[in-house]
């Protein structure tokens, strides 16, 4: 019997944005950001089933300025590896879904280095990039080089922010509107420089005391992420928004009578 969870067109304070990295049949992985093709096409089909749209995170929050945002769920896959060509992006273009592709602006056809028990994944190409981006998909930055910018000189976040931005830039012919932090690291510093560089928008993991546009948070996705596991991560989104929606009110309603 296949259990549906109650989700209404409901506008959410918070968007719902879900977190990949990559999608390939690789057997081990100890950091767990590996998605199998077949998994992956299963979570696709459970948002599809549901009425839920996958879209690119410019896409959410422009709908989200118009009110009209109720169905949409952020997808965004973060370091920029080739295999979201071969096995992400067919199964976006069968469902109708968009997403957002955080690359990492410095290692382009590299691999991913600082993931230091590996498994060793191939990172885009320029020409790669440029051939999501004409798919429709969103290219976002993820930096210059995978590094926390938490500990970087203000010369090198002000380089891994805005030369990466350029870079990206050059290689789509477009404006790159979002940032993604590097292992979600943020502070008000790395969020001004995020503001300072022209970004429209920014991605962390988890929600903080600076969460807001330019620290949106995500819901982490995995391969042991079956239809009972994104029903109960998408009921605790609900519930986690409803709350946050609630205490902005009551705050809201302080700051006025002040």
């Amino acid at each position: 019997m296949l259990l549906r969870p109650n989700i209404e067109p409901a506008r959410q304070q918070q968007p719902m944005v879900l977190m990949y990295h990559s999608v390939a049949p690789d057997l081990q992985d100890p950091y767990r950001v590996t998605v199998s093709p077949r998994r992956f096409e299963q979570q696709m089909r459970w948002l599809d089933q549901r009425g839920l749209r996958g879209v690119s995170m410019s896409e959410l929050l422009r709908a989200q300025r118009r009110k009209c945002d109720a169905g949409l769920v952020g997808l965004t896959f973060d370091d920029g590896y080739e295999d979201f060509i071969r096995h992400a992006l067919p199964v976006l273009q069968r469902h109708g879904f968009g997403a957002t592709v955080f690359v990492i602006a410095g290692r382009l056809g590299g691999v991913n280095t600082w993931d230091r028990l590996g498994p060793r994944k191939q990172l885009m190409t320029a020409s790669q990039v440029r051939t999501v981006a004409a798919a429709g998909i969103e290219i976002g930055s993820h930096g210059l080089r995978h590094v926390s910018l938490n500990q970087t000189t203000d010369l090198a976040l002000s380089r891994e922010q805005r030369l990466s931005r350029q870079i990206l830039q050059d290689i789509t012919g477009s404006a790159i509107s979002g940032f993604c932090y590097p292992y979600g690291h943020h502070s008000r510093r790395v969020v001004k420089g995020v503001q300072e560089a022209g970004y429209d928008y920014a991605c962390a993991t988890d929600a903080s005391g600076l969460t807001g546009r330019y620290a949106m948070p995500r819901v982490y996705v995995g391969d042991s992420d079956g239809g009972a596991r994104l029903r109960a991560k998408w009921l605790r989104h609900r519930l986690t928004s409803a709350n946050a929606r609630t205490v902005g009110t009551r705050e809201s309603g302080l700051r006025r009578t002040a």
